[in-house]
């Protein structure tokens, strides 16, 4: 007798062990990768067989390929990353994902709880940080298998029940029809869910109670390899045509694969029981199906390796459909922020390098708002008013980057299971923009200044000018010298760059010095004078900034940690 209720709490209960295992599991593999995730996406070259092993390997790591294609629609849309590449990730992150089926496979569900008790502890009050990730990973099987036992028990009821049994004849994925059926479910539980692997969880519950045969648990596996894309074309609206592009390679991708298997899909399945150990119908004294979840994982595993390696050399064809599929519009803008991807879905090891990758966009920014300050100084250049221009641009421009940094940065911290060092250093890029817009702001003031004495016809001695223009030269290289090493793994030592800050805190003295004396002997009136002095704090304060950005970043870390 099947008590709805009780069935339907003690399988969604289920799930959501389920479910938090899976998130614990990809927290603690993504703690314990440290910066291999990192090195592994800036290792994605033009060479398509290396892209696929990056997709494999960033979803295995990160045990979702819902996350590995968000992230590539996010690299995509940063300019990061080609469409070609991406979509060479996207694949491997297709084949990443049939992992989580062969560790549902893995007999030991019994052993859960056991799992549970073993690595509670360390993780709980370990001070390592390893070893806490370690146990983690422990605790996280012990969920998983644990959640998929309880929603197995729940299922056991519908083998006998005659409603469900007559539902499941009209879809056992024996017609075309019912086949369509199959997948469609498939589809659309995994766009509600959001998450392939917790409906092949599901799936194999309830293949292995015997409610549904091997047909229709490989129809509706299928059907969730086209759900799972949908998360990445939520990720892709509003982005560049470039993520919109990827995102919809994606989709091209697995429903041109689901496509070609409907044509072939008995001999498919057939294929799989004779190619796996144990019959997918035998039944135990208990009433299960014990091999029937290692079918479903080698057919979930034999269907996205094939299809990628059948699509690999189509790369550019692909590419090119989803090209005129979403075609260039004219006109369209580019948004100030390359934006990342969704931080609730990105994994902290991925986004605190991505942050970084932003802070380095936001410094080529100031870089250029310097150097434009400085040829507005420049009064007897030619249109050096759109200097002006350009500088007010880009001041407005790192204001919105230094919001969206600040944005993205938090929710990422909030979002994730961030280690000690990670968030130390996702937080200390929060200072670095804030740093960054301050430069531009004086950028922008020097600016005004000058406009200030345009606007009066004010002028200075020709000392007065050699005294600011030098200075402001002096204080540009020292912007460079420091930035420098946002593209270096040997940052400047801290000794160095406050030797050089006091070297140019003597240099505004002098600046100052002779800036009184010219007062005094008259050769600078006042309110040029006044002016002076506005412009000679906000070098001396771009200067001081400049400073700060270093401690930020660089001071007691290293760069490429």
């Amino acid at each position: 007798m099947i008590e709805p209720f009780k069935m339907g709490y003690t399988a969604i209960g289920g799930l959501g062990i389920f479910i938090l295992g899976m998130k614990y599991l990809s927290d603690s593999l993504q703690m314990l990768s440290g910066g291999l995730i990192r090195k592994a996406i800036s290792s994605v070259t033009t060479n398509r067989f290396l892209a696929v092993l990056v997709g494999l390997f960033v979803t295995t790591f990160v045990q979702s390929s819902s996350i590995t294609t968000v992230m590539v629609v996010g690299l995509t849309n940063a300019g990061l990353m080609q469409l070609t590449q991406a979509i060479g990730v996207i694949l491997g992150a297709n084949i990443g994902t049939t992992i989580t089926g062969w560790i549902l496979a893995v007999k030991v569900g019994k052993y859960g709880l056991l799992l549970i008790a073993i690595g509670i502890f360390p993780m709980l009050f370990s001070k390592n940080e390893r070893i806490s990730a370690g146990s983690k990973v422990l605790v996280a099987l012990g969920l998983i298998f644990f959640g998929l036992e309880i929603m197995s028990g729940a299922f056991k009821p519908l083998r006998s029940d005659e409603g469900f049994m007559n539902l499941m004849l009209s879809l056992d994925a024996q017609s075309l029809l019912s086949i369509l059926g199959c997948i469609a479910i498939g589809c659309l539980m995994t766009m509600i869910i959001q998450s392939s692997s917790a409906m092949l969880g599901i799936t194999i519950a309830l293949a292995t109670t015997g409610a549904i045969p091997l047909y229709t648990a490989v129809a509706l596996v299928m059907g969730e390899n086209i759900g799972t894309t949908i998360t990445a074309q939520f990720a892709a609206i509003g982005g560049s045509i470039s993520s919109r592009r990827a995102a919809m390679a994606h989709s091209v991708f697995n429903v041109l694969g689901v496509a070609i298997l409907i044509s072939i899909f008995h001999p498919y399945v057939g294929m799989i029981e004779r190619f796996v150990p144990g019959s997918a119908s035998f039944v135990d004294a208990s009433g299960n199906h014990p091999y029937i979840a290692a079918h479903i994982a080698m057919a979930h595993t034999f269907f996205n390796v094939t299809a990628t390696l059948v699509m690999l050399p189509f790369l550019n064809q692909l590419a090119h459909l989803v090209t005129r599929m979403i075609p260039e519009k004219q006109g369209a803008e580019k948004g100030s922020f390359k934006y990342i991807g969704a931080p609730g879905t990105m994994p902290v090891a991925v986004g605190i390098p991505m942050i970084y990758e932003e802070l380095k966009r936001m410094q080529k920014r100031v870089n250029k708002a310097l150097r434009h300050s400085g040829s507005f100084l420049q009064r007897n250049l030619k249109g050096r008013e759109r200097f002006y221009r350009k500088v007010m641009e880009l001041e407005d421009e790192t204001d919105i980057i230094q919001h969206e940094i600040t944005t993205f940065t938090v929710t990422l911290m909030q979002a994730g299971n961030a280690s000690n060092f990670q968030s130390d250093r996702a937080y200390s890029f929060i200072r670095a923009a804030d740093e960054l817009e301050s430069i531009a702001d004086y950028a922008a003031s020097l600016c005004s200044y000058m406009k200030r004495l345009d606007k009066y016809e004010l002028d200075y001695s020709q000392d007065g000018w050699d005294d600011l223009i030098g200075f402001n030269r002096e204080v540009f290289a020292f912007y460079t010298h420091v930035c420098k090493a946002f593209y270096s793994e040997d940052a400047h030592s801290t000794r160095e760059i406050y030797d050089e800050a006091n070297r140019l805190n003597d240099l505004a003295d002098k600046v100052r010095k002779f800036h009184l004396v010219r007062m005094k002997d008259g050769s600078c009136g006042a309110l040029p004078a006044l002016t002076f002095s506005d412009m000679a704090v906000a070098l001396r304060r771009i200067k001081n900034h400049t400073v700060n950005l270093h401690e930020a970043l660089f001071a007691g870390t290293s760069l490429g940690a």
